[in-house]
Order: C-alpha cells, then sequence, then structure tokens
C-alpha cells in the first residue's frame, strides 16, 4: 500500500524536475537579444547552443540511461540535476561565444538528459496499472515548462539583466530539483534482482543487443520524426 502510494510522488516528483529542467534549456530564446546586445555575438552563434544541446541530450541520454540502470535513478538525477544548475551559472559568467555554446550547450543538454530518460524509466516500472495516466503526466510536466520558465525569464530580464537572470533561474533549479530528487527511489520490482526478468518475461539484454533491436531502431526513427517535425518550424 505505500508503494502504490509513493509512486505518484514519483510522478509528481517526474513532473516537477522536467518542467525546471526543459524550462531552463528553453529560456534560451528569451535571452537572445539581451545577450546578443550585451556581447555583440550573433543571435545565430548564440541559437547555435540550443542545437548542441539537443544533439548532447541525445547523445548523452544513452549514457545516463545506462547509469540509472545500474545504480538506479536517485545518484543519476541528483548529479543531473546539480550538474544543470552549475551549468546555467558557469554560463552567465563566461566571455565568449564558444564557451557559452560550450556551456550553455553540451553541459545544459548533457544534464537535461540525465532527468528525461532515468524519470520516464522509473516512472514506468512503478506503475503496472495506470501506466500511460504516470508517463503522461510527467510528460506533461515538461510540457508545461515553456509555460512557466519561459515567462518568468522574461519577467526576470525586464528587471534584471541577462547574466543576473541567467542566475536566479540557476538557483531555482538547484533549491527546486535537488530536494525533489531526492524523493526518488528504484522501482520495487527493480529491488529483487531475481524478479526482474521473471517479471516481463523477457531475457536480459546488453546494451550493444538493446541499440541494434528493431524496436530500439523504430523508436529512434519515430521521435526523431516527431521531433523534426516541431522543431523545424520552431
Amino acid at each position: 500500500m505505500i508503494d502504490a502510494h509513493y509512486r505518484w510522488v514519483i510522478v509528481a516528483a517526474g513532473g516537477l524536475l522536467g518542467c525546471i529542467a526543459i524550462g531552463a534549456m528553453f529560456s534560451l530564446p528569451v535571452f537572445l537579444v539581451p545577450i546578443s546586445r550585451d556581447t555583440g555575438w550573433s543571435v545565430t552563434g548564440i541559437s547555435s547552443a540550443m542545437t548542441a544541446g539537443f544533439i548532447a541530450m541525445a547523445l548523452a541520454s544513452m549514457v545516463w540511461g545506462s547509469a540509472s540502470d545500474r545504480w538506479g535513478p536517485r545518484p543519476v538525477v541528483l548529479i543531473g540535476s546539480a550538474l544543470l544548475a552549475a551549468s546555467l551559472a558557469l554560463s552567465s559568467l563566461v566571455t565568449s561565444l564558444i564557451a557559452f555554446q560550450l556551456v550553455f550547450g553540451v553541459v545544459v543538454g548533457g544534464a537535461c538528459a540525465a532527468i528525461f530518460a532515468p524519470m520516464m524509466a522509473c516512472v514506468t516500472g512503478w506503475f503496472d496499472t495506470h501506466r500511460s495516466l504516470a508517463v503522461s503526466l510527467v510528460s506533461a510536466g515538461m510540457g508545461m515548462a515553456p509555460m512557466t520558465m519561459s515567462p518568468l525569464a522574461g519577467w526576470l530580464v525586464t528587471i534584471y539583466d541577462w547574466r543576473t537572470s541567467l542566475q536566479i533561474i540557476a538557483a531555482l533549479a538547484a533549491v527546486t530539483m535537488i530536494p525533489a530528487a531526492l524523493l526518488l527511489r528504484r522501482p520495487p520490482v527493480l529491488e529483487d534482482p531475481n524478479a526482474v526478468s521473471a517479471s516481463e518475461g523477457q531475457p536480459d539484454m546488453s546494451l550493444g543487443q538493446a541499440l541494434r533491436s528493431p524496436q530500439f531502431v523504430i523508436l529512434l526513427l519515430t521521435n526523431f520524426f516527431c521531433c523534426a517535425t516541431h522543431s523545424g518550424p520552431i
């Protein structure tokens, strides 16, 4: 019964973590003009950090997902949360465009990957019923990011400069995401190593086998074209 109730705590934590993480990354469009005016960097150069972030997120997701399978979601998401807050703060201090692209793009994107993939796997593992609802609620939390974090960033930049605004967002990420990450637990079925494979009736797969499986390829292509159809026009 405790597990049945606690699984909804995992969902709430996942929604909050995703909202803050994705929202922090998607705050960059709000800062484009203020950053360009303050530094003289081109808007194209600044916005390319977002492209670097998406690439880093895609590649790092496989690494963080494998780490989550091995050590559980809590340490992975905790590291990702701390890394995200630190990289946002560091982004506000850089003085060159290439440094901004590397820090806000590669490091922030890689940190967000530590939230997205492990949280989805964690929530899925906690539910044998209402699984679709749980995953949808976590996804909804991430979808709320542009409706919450972007307006917050827009409001901050009307009061402070972009560097101070980004530091405030970094502090917000630290004080909300790190405590939320501490609420995470490994799904109960994974606590019994003998029950992991038996519970689904499927053999264990290595990372290489999973990457070569038809299911992975289909999911990869589906996700790619889904993102391409909305990211391209945006």
